[in-house]
């Protein structure tokens, strides 16, 4: 991945689809139980957004990475000046977050327009929290996708049984799990047609846009599902933060066996 300064623009290359991640990273982590925002939250010894930005820099594939903060954020721009932070010296920063992760990733979009991107390009939106994604999971994405009508997303087939819950926590029917998937990120789609899915959904109070993809259905597409990673978890609840401490320190083991 190129290594872009902040307020850099790109220019144009010669007529190819190029490939942008974006970070939604505005988040104020209310159910994660931490003191702050989750995403700048220690785990395995880096804080958690680190983790998920060294993930994304491994894919040579991707021209820039966009990290959009909240507007008033300084905790991210801090994390530059870390020995360990080469990532997050590397990525552009826009404090243009909103009040929600979909206004995050709308205003985050005109960023990278306005730094040159194109309405063709292609742009992979990641959860800052999804710190558990590997770099061949992202290239499979981009593989599967970049020649795609319409962009497509990570998700895994479900195996459990699902129960529908009625109000008082009691179980209402059982869901039939028959091509189910859980959806996951990074989320792939032209920079243009997400905006205008985006803007449009925006226009519908009755239309609940709880990630891109959800957008681009309600535009009558499809996207499509590319097999993720039973370890690409959201870590959103308070347990989340042990299991993703134990996998990530798990994966160094090998590493750290090497130099014994």
């Amino acid at each position: 991945m190129t290594s872009p300064q902040r307020g850099d623009s790109f220019t144009h290359p010669d007529g190819r689809q190029r490939l942008f991640a974006l970070v939604p990273c505005a988040g104020s982590g209310s159910r994660s139980g931490a003191a702050g925002p989750k995403q700048y939250a220690e785990l395995a010894g880096r804080v958690l957004v680190l983790w998920t930005l060294e993930a994304l820099a491994q894919v040579h594939e991707l021209d820039a990475t966009l990290v959009v903060l909240s507007p008033g954020d300084t905790q991210f721009a801090a994390l530059a000046g870390e020995g360990d932070a080469e990532a997050a010296g590397a990525c552009w920063l826009a404090n243009v977050g909103g009040a929600t992760r979909a206004e995050t990733v709308y205003a985050g979009l005109h960023d990278l327009l306005a730094r040159g991107a194109l309405p063709t390009d292609w742009v992979l939106v990641h959860d800052a929290a999804r710190c558990l994604i590997r770099p061949e999971a992202i290239r499979r994405l981009i593989a599967e996708c970049r020649d795609d009508a319409v962009g497509g997303l990570l998700a895994m087939p479900l195996a459990d049984t699902l129960k529908r819950a009625d109000a008082h926590a009691r179980v209402d029917a059982t869901v039939p799990r028959e091509r189910v998937w859980a959806a996951q990120t990074p989320q792939m789609f032209r920079i243009g047609a997400l905006r205008d899915a985006l803007r449009a959904g925006f226009a519908r109070p009755d239309l609940a846009i709880t990630d891109e993809a959800s957008a681009i259905e309600a535009t009558g597409q499809s996207p499509r599902l590319v097999r993720g990673d039973f370890e690409n978890i959201k870590v959103t609840w308070p347990e989340d933060f042990a299991l993703a401490e134990r996998l990530l320190r798990t994966r160094a083991l090998p590493a750290s066996r090497g130099h014994a």
